[in-house]
């Protein structure tokens, strides 16, 4: 399991491109036919995949946990960006297509992963925070998610947002995810942009069409910084920092938060004029 210490609200000024890159990038999550985590210091998130090609994927817990299995004392979101598969969780199969997603519950002992067809298989991209309490192991298809409409044509922004675990979806003790189409012709993802002091946040980028890139916004308002973003990238942000972009074409992404609330509109709104 790698370990990322994020740089300060200081440090991260005199960075280099690489440096940020190295330290809020996350570019090579996803490798066929095992489970990849990686540990974060932003309310000590882990992000994952599995993409099973043969059989099933077990979810292990790391030495780093001392725990005896993976969600012990965690909280786990899944999220189907592929095609379909199931997750079995203490011996319970949830059959998940692309968009659907999966809480599972502290205290859950055995998880595994599987694609319905190892020559095109599913991808679960998967996001744990820690948890004081059990929550109900709960499945959340496309259709039964939250969806919100926002944006517009005029603003380049039109998309829908897919509202899973949240205030008033799934249960959870801090975990809030879900994802946002981008509608064709628009490429701003949340802008107006925003900070969020009680919460920190991860966002995956995905869909991204070959060749085309999404340029990732961070950093505070008045002191911005931008990185290139592929397919299946992921941008880490801590609690100061805004977190928006733009894209060469229209995209999805997975948003992930964790921290003191679940309230999905708890945001410290940042003008566009005041931007630098």
């Amino acid at each position: 399991m790698e370990y990322r210490q994020i740089p300060d609200i200081t440090s991260y000024r005199q960075m280099t491109t690489e440096e940020l890159r190295e330290a809020f990038v996350v570019d090579e999550l996803f490798e066929p036919g095992v489970v990849a985590v990686l540990h974060a210091d932003l309310d000590r998130v882990v992000l994952g995949s599995a993409i099973p090609m043969g059989g099933a994927l077990a979810l292990d817990a790391p030495d780093e946990f001392r725990a005896e299995f993976f969600c012990q004392r965690r909280e786990l979101g899944v999220l189907n960006i592929g095609s379909p598969g199931g997750v079995e969780v203490d011996g319970q199969r949830f059959t998940m297509n692309k968009f659907d997603c999966l809480y599972v519950g502290r205290g859950s002992e055995s998880v595994s992963f599987t694609s319905d067809d190892s020559g095109d298989p599913a991808v679960f991209y998967l996001v744990s925070y820690p948890a004081h309490a059990e929550h109900p192991t709960t499945l959340v298809t496309q259709g039964e998610a939250n969806r919100v409409d926002l944006g517009g044509k005029d603003t380049c922004n039109e998309r829908t947002i897919y509202q899973y675990i949240h205030e008033g979806g799934a249960a959870s003790c801090q975990l809030v995810m879900g994802w946002t189409r981008l509608h064709a012709g628009s490429v701003w993802n949340t802008m107006p942009c925003h900070t969020h002091m009680r919460r920190t946040e991860v966002y995956l980028y995905f869909d991204v069409p070959e060749g085309q890139r999404v340029l990732h916004l961070m950093g505070e308002p008045d002191e911005t910084r931008a990185l290139w973003m592929g397919d299946r990238t992921a941008a880490l942000s801590p609690a100061w920092s805004i977190h928006s972009g733009c894209g060469t074409a229209n995209y999805n992404f997975v948003w992930a938060m964790g921290g003191e609330n679940k309230r999905f509109d708890d945001m410290d709104a940042v003008a566009i004029g005041g931007l630098r």
